[in-house]
């Protein structure tokens, strides 16, 4: 029996954040099965719980395309599915094993948090991808948190709203760049922060809320001395353009940054192995998925 949650992340209310398909109890799973379940949901992220030796689980997580070492939203969502499901037991402090290494998370009242990996900063030329934005924006640093993220500054929320990126020419030039896509944030008037992050080359033209992309931000503020402006502790608004309002906490320290924030479960089913229909589905929706599995091809 294998269950199965898709957990929306960012948000304590239903539908607004960013939804992760979550694959628990998923021991027998090759990675050629686990890509083509992550290829069905058509998320950009389907995670799947496996027992760990040195953590208190341990988590792969796919694209549609490709396997990912560490991405944050899934790491939050998978963590709320890992708790509520008793995959492992309630605790305020977690590790998750992942190809990125042993993440460390919290829970903290209705928000569970995730250390992000230690960034690495370096400059970038910027000059073809800024002419595939649609919008004016500077100050273009190259962030590598697992997953790499140029990320620059729009001049305000309402210019970063109506930012139209030229998708086609975006993933070009970041296949070139060899980086997972772009970051763009404005401060807003009420002290707080907008983000929006592109990743087409990714088939992902604009993440509704992106954990890494919020990651790779704090630290460009800290490596650029720009934190005292938003502070240590500030609260970022993602996917307004998408229909979403996600809200990620950020809090930055002398060890790093950490993001996190509430998740909602909306489906929770299970099926047997083997079969390509839920058993149980406690919404009122019917969504299938197969959990056969085959032999490694080596």
């Amino acid at each position: 029996m294998r269950r199965f949650k898709q957990v929306d992340v960012f948000t304590d209310k239903p539908f607004l954040g960013n939804p992760v398909a979550v694959v628990i109890d998923a021991e027998g799973l090759d990675s050629v099965a686990m890509q083509r379940i992550a290829r069905w949901t058509n998320l950009s992220e389907t995670t799947f719980l496996l027992p760990s030796k040195v953590a208190d689980y341990r988590l792969r997580i796919f694209t549609p395309l490709q396997e990912l070492p560490f991405a944050g939203h899934p790491t939050l969502g998978s963590a709320h599915a890992a708790l509520e499901s008793g995959f492992v037991a309630k605790k305020t402090n977690l590790k998750q094993e992942c190809l990125a290494g042993v993440m460390e998370l919290t829970v903290d009242g209705a928000e569970i948090f995730v250390r992000g990996p230690q960034a690495k900063v370096a400059e970038i030329d910027s000059a073809r991808l800024a002419r595939t934005l649609g919008v004016a924006a500077k100050g273009f640093l190259r962030v590598d948190v697992g997953a790499v993220w140029v990320i620059a500054e729009v001049a305000s929320a309402e210019a970063l709203a109506g930012a139209k990126p030229d998708m086609a020419a975006l993933a070009e030039a970041s296949r070139a760049l060899d980086i997972t896509g772009v970051t763009l944030f404005a401060a807003s008037g009420q002290g707080d922060m907008h983000v929006r992050s592109f990743a087409p080359a990714h088939a992902i033209p604009e993440d509704p809320v992106c954990g890494t992309g919020n990651l790779s931000v704090a630290a460009y503020l800290r490596q650029t001395g720009q934190l005292q402006r938003f502070g240590e502790r500030y609260r970022a608004r993602q996917g307004m353009q998408l229909g979403r309002d996600g809200r990620v906490s950020v809090r930055v320290d002398a060890e790093g940054v950490r993001i996190g924030g509430p998740s909602v479960t909306r489906i929770s089913a299970s099926a047997p192995s083997g079969t390509c229909a839920p058993r149980s589905v406690t919404t009122g929706s019917s969504r299938s998925f197969c959990t056969e599995s085959r032999s490694s091809r080596g």
